[in-house]
């Protein structure tokens, strides 16, 4: 069986992308969210995602002040700054969180990697790219400093859910929203692009034609529990 975790990366980091994600929940295929906790707008996306309770959301940790502050950075501060990053989230969601990511996948960084292997175990987390789940992250418009809608188009996701989803458990990463001034960022155009692919009915049919069942991060939980040793 295919089962397939749609996931947005940076809940929480302006006004647009928050409203974004939960309108590519709401109407789209996205299941699953990570949230910023220590951004202006980390407190609205904790309120909006208590009007969608199917929506699964995990901490999108930000650990780059840390790995940027030397090039012999302080262990104990880089672990420091992930669990009050984990403490937070639980303020503002009134539990923990339903996975663990990072922000621009700092996780890989082999100075940040075991303080995120450590809590994931602790926490019982599933680690983006260290977890039964298979990371796929083609969905993306931006590279070498230049944009390219057509990776992110509905005719390419509804391809590359056609040709490229496996059996198991598939997180496929995203990062829908809309142009906010108030969030400078290099990936603008390319949210709302994302957006609408996710939304677009075409994309819904081809999950229907190749049998991918849409699950959450909660759901991934339950099916893991209960897979075959």
């Amino acid at each position: 069986m295919k089962y397939l975790i749609v996931n947005a990366d940076d809940f929480g980091a302006s006004r647009g992308i928050n409203r974004g994600i939960l309108e590519a929940h709401c109407h789209g295929i996205l299941t699953s969210t990570s949230l910023l906790v220590n951004t202006p707008t980390s407190e609205e996306a904790a309120e909006l995602s208590r009007t969608v309770p199917d929506l699964s959301v995990g901490l999108h940790a930000d650990v780059r002040k840390e790995l940027d502050a030397s090039d012999t950075v302080s262990r104990p501060e880089l672990r420091a700054a992930l669990r009050e990053q984990f403490a937070r989230f639980q303020e503002l969601m009134g539990r923990p969180p339903t996975h663990l990511d990072a922000h621009h996948n700092t996780h890989r960084d082999p100075r940040a990697l075991p303080y995120f292997l450590e809590l994931a175990h602790e926490q019982g987390l599933s680690l983006r790219e260290h977890s039964p789940v298979r990371y796929f992250s083609k969905f993306y418009g931006r590279w070498k400093g230049e944009t390219h809608l057509e990776q992110i188009s509905e005719q390419n996701l509804a391809r590359m859910l056609a040709t490229e989803i496996e059996e198991g458990i598939t997180e496929l990463s995203c990062h829908p929203g809309y142009v906010d001034p108030d969030y400078p960022s290099g990936y603008t155009v390319e949210r709302e692009a994302e957006l609408s692919a996710l939304c677009a009915p075409r994309v819904r049919r081809v999950l229907l034609d190749e049998s991918i069942q849409l699950v959450n991060y909660d759901d991934a939980g339950k099916l893991l529990e209960h897979a075959p040793v």
